[in-house]
């Protein structure tokens, strides 16, 4: 349980790099933000791309897994930063995600 919860947790840090390295730009294209943003953008994603590399599985299984936490940070973000209400869809979805994330993850090794 505890190597779950420090994998949902480094999933969750993971996504939010990744998400903070693709809003910063679309703020700074769509929106006409500073064009400074683009920097922490880039050591976003520089982030994102280190933070996979700590996760103990194959680099195919882990983005496979990591897929699911990604949905649910990005709905958490659609929610608190965009200020979008979630639907019951939304919800429903986030737990399928989350339950193929655990079942990918927590496969017995081979």
């Amino acid at each position: 349980m505890i190597d779950f919860l420090r994998l949902s947790t480094l999933f969750l840090v993971t996504a939010l790099a990744e998400i903070v390295g693709c809003y910063l730009p679309w703020l700074v294209l769509k929106q006409g933000r500073p064009v400074w943003l683009l920097l922490p953008a880039a050591v976003a994603l520089a982030l994102f791309a280190w933070l996979l590399t700590l996760h103990p599985a194959a680099a195919g299984r882990t983005y496979a897994a990591y897929g699911g936490a990604y949905i649910c940070v990005a709905l958490l973000w659609l929610r608190f930063v965009d200020g979008v209400a979630l639907s019951r869809f939304d919800a429903i979805g986030a737990v399928l995600a989350l339950a193929g994330m655990a079942v990918i993850a927590l496969q017995p090794s081979q």
